[in-house]
């Protein structure tokens, strides 16, 4: 069972439950979320004081003790951290009524590049991330590693809908493409109202009949002789344009 939900982001969803590696994570999910549903712990592990710290502030919780062998058989770590969690994925409220800003990624692929989009949101202050069909898996070991814990800071809404998303959404809606109508800095953006910003993978970007659902087409200038910027460092320059500009006017 733990395996599988290490390989395969089927079951991951299939199942609501996910594998946590690291005493990082476990401590950010027991703070925001609660008590996982089992600790799986290696003999070096429990040798380990913080590994034995966040054991013993999660009393009652049912303990897994594995040879390190076999242990690193469920981690993709190339040094294996000692202790991994199994956890209930959290259930997102609705979100027919948005009136916040949000982020929607279509088909991005990359996990590292989702997991930092994810840690970006929500250092932005950004609640809400849909992630269309064709993404990574949200609550994948790889994308968990790079939000670094932002998850439990956040609502994921995976295998979303988008363009009913887009259709729904009471603010504006800005998709960051190569080939936009405008700079990012061209002109601020409403304060006055929530924004979805529209990601798509650095390949083939966003699909044309997502684009056309959005309210602005924007690009983030570059350098003459670069084509493209990675699709997480987009989000951050957009997300914190936002940040900006809403500070300004407070």
């Amino acid at each position: 069972m733990l395996k599988a939900l290490i390989e395969d982001g089927r079951e991951v969803r299939r199942q609501r439950r996910a594998l946590l590696e690291g005493a990082h994570l476990l401590t950010a999910y027991r703070d925001k979320i609660g008590a996982p549903v089992c600790l799986v712990v290696s003999e070096q592990g429990r040798a380990q004081a913080e590994i034995q710290a966040v054991l013993d502030s999660l009393p009652g919780v049912e303990l897994w003790l594995l040879r390190d062998t076999l242990f690193k058989t469920l981690s993709e770590m190339a040094t294996p951290a000692g202790i991994l969690a199994l956890i209930e994925i959290p259930t997102p409220p609705t979100a027919a009524r948005l009136a916040h800003s949000c982020v929607l990624l279509d088909a991005v692929q990359d996990a590292g590049n989702v997991g930092s989009i994810l840690r970006t949101a929500a250092a932005a202050g950004i609640k809400e991330v849909f992630l269309g069909t064709g993404c990574a898996g949200a609550w994948t070991p790889r994308v968990l590693r790079a939000a670094q814990g932002a998850h439990f800071d956040l609502h994921l809404h995976e295998q979303a809908d988008l363009a009913t998303t887009l259709k729904n959404f009471k603010g504006l809606s800005v998709a960051a493409t190569a080939h936009g109508e405008e700079g990012l800095y061209d002109r601020p953006l409403p304060l006055n109202m929530p924004v979805a910003w529209l990601m798509g993978s650095e390949g083939q970007g966003i699909q044309a009949e997502l684009e056309t659902l959005a309210g602005r087409r924007i690009t983030i200038p570059l350098a003459a002789g670069s084509e493209s910027l990675n699709v997480a460092a987009a989000a951050a320059i957009c997300l914190f344009e936002e940040v900006r500009q809403r500070s300004l006017a407070s």
